[in-house]
């Protein structure tokens, strides 16, 4: 079966071009720059109508909380909200119930996976203080690296012995994404706000309690480890100025780097100032911080020293966000926002529509080594998404699609729309045309199947 998308605006590998894409099953046959030719056989034609047209996006940093924590979220509720985003692609961290820090618990997450997943699926093994043997034995094609938590609150995941952190980078032999935050200046902060605050200080107190300080410390001990053992590191969730100027720029070009970083959403997005409105719907480890630091990683995405964004999409119930900055669950659902957000930015010139395809299709991609995903290629997995802006319209808790129901983006006017996602050549979703401009409160409506469309994503990584 080919299907034709005409008409409209690609955004692919740095341009943006009028032309059409055809896709033959679940491999894309041709891109073509201007018409298709005269012969151009297909027997679906899609006629976008100068809508724009941009690889899958891939989310390398989710929690979907399968298994041990599925009241909240599920493989199943989650990917069907990434494909409303027009997220093709995820890689969910180990922190569930039990770890992903054996083997059998990651084949388990990949055969849940296999049922219940609307979009490709990976999943980062978890670094402990002694499970580091078990790198050797892992399928490298099959997961994306190996997820080192070197900051509090990640329950048996947390790793603060200097030897096992050296053996983690020395024996990854793959990515090492390291959420990086100072346990010990963390656990300070809290007992002296604590003593001056009560037990559950307010949550517009989380910036002190998990610092600049905690963030700066962890993240320059892990580069330092990271070169010392010559291996990958990919910093998670930058959230400072301070931290932008340990990164070395990655032009996208030439060998991969050594040292890399990534941002998400919810820092991009929000600052200190919206505790007082948002409370701890925007309470995040790390913690959301000042406008400065917001306006930092902004600029960082267009000079090389950001190389990903994702969402680190952590779902948790409302109920489960009360209290403050100790009681209140840390994390946000984003993962069906993340596109539009950022397409947003570009519309208001942060950064261009093109940059936005790069940050978080073809740089996740070469970063972490994903086979025939990510670009639109002739030959790659046709994982597509076509989107266009319309009347800004404010985002309700109606079309939330996560298991927990809400969204700390409600009441934000977002332009864009997600129109169609393609996931291996299949339509998963697919709003009308017409109703780009229309409210859209029961987005459930618009999925085509509820059949899993995933497939297990699968690597190609580089020597450190």
């Amino acid at each position: 079966m080919k299907t034709l998308i005409a008409d409209c605006k690609i955004v692919n590998e740095g341009r943006v071009f009028h032309g059409a894409l055809l896709m033959e099953n679940d491999i894309i046959e041709a891109v073509y720059e201007g018409d298709p030719p005269a012969n151009c056989h297909y027997e679906t034609l899609v006629d976008a109508a100068g809508s724009y047209v941009l690889p899958g996006v891939i989310d390398t940093h989710v929690h979907f909380r399968e298994p041990g924590l599925t009241h909240k979220a599920d493989m199943a509720s989650e990917s069907r909200a990434a494909a409303a985003g027009g997220v093709t692609s995820y890689f969910d961290m180990p922190n569930t119930s039990p770890a992903t820090v054996t083997l059998d618990a990651l084949h388990d997450k990949q055969e849940r996976a296999r049922r219940d997943s609307m979009v490709n699926y990976a999943f980062f093994f978890g670094a402990t203080n002694d499970n580091y043997p078990l790198f050797a034995q892992l399928d490298r094609s099959s997961v994306p690296g190996v997820k080192l938590f070197m900051g509090s609150s990640t329950g048996n995941m947390l790793v603060d012995r200097e030897e096992a952190l050296k053996a983690v980078f020395a024996e990854a032999h793959m990515p090492v994404m390291a959420h990086c935050e100072d346990t010990g200046i963390i656990n300070n902060n809290m007992q002296r706000l604590c003593r001056e605050q009560g037990d559950d200080p307010d949550v517009r107190f989380h910036p002190m309690v998990r610092s600049r300080e905690a963030c700066l410390a962890s993240t320059r001990l892990g580069i330092d480890m990271a070169r010392q053992a010559g291996a990958r590191l990919h910093v998670a969730h930058l959230s400072t100025a301070e931290e932008l100027d340990l990164i070395p720029p990655y032009s996208g070009a030439g060998p991969l780097p050594a040292i890399t970083a990534e941002a998400v959403v919810a820092h991009l997005c929000f600052t200190d100032r919206d505790y007082a409105m948002l409370g701890t719907r925007i309470k995040c480890n790390p913690a959301v911080k000042t406008e400065a630091d917001r306006d930092a990683l902004r600029r960082a995405l267009t000079d090389g020293r950001i190389a990903t964004v994702a969402t680190d999409h952590a779902p948790h119930l409302l109920s489960e966000k009360q209290g403050g900055c100790r009681r209140a669950a840390s994390g946000m659902p984003m993962v069906q926002f993340s596109l539009r957000f950022m397409l947003q930015l570009a519309s208001q010139g942060v950064l261009p529509l093109e940059r936005v395809a790069t940050l978080m299709c073809h740089q996740p991609a070469r970063l972490f080594g994903v086979r025939d995903r990510g670009f639109l290629r002739p030959g790659y997995k046709a994982d597509v998404v076509m989107v266009r802006p319309g009347a800004p319209r404010n985002v309700t808790a109606q079309e939330v699609l996560s298991k927990c129901g809400w969204s700390p983006l409600e009441g934000t006017a977002l332009q864009w729309q997600v129109l169609r996602t393609y996931c291996n050549g299949q339509l998963v979703y697919a709003r009308p045309f017409a109703d780009v401009d229309a409210d859209s409160s029961a987005f459930g409506r618009y999925f085509i199947s509820e059949q899993p469309r995933g497939e297990m994503i699968t690597f190609d990584h580089e020597p450190a």
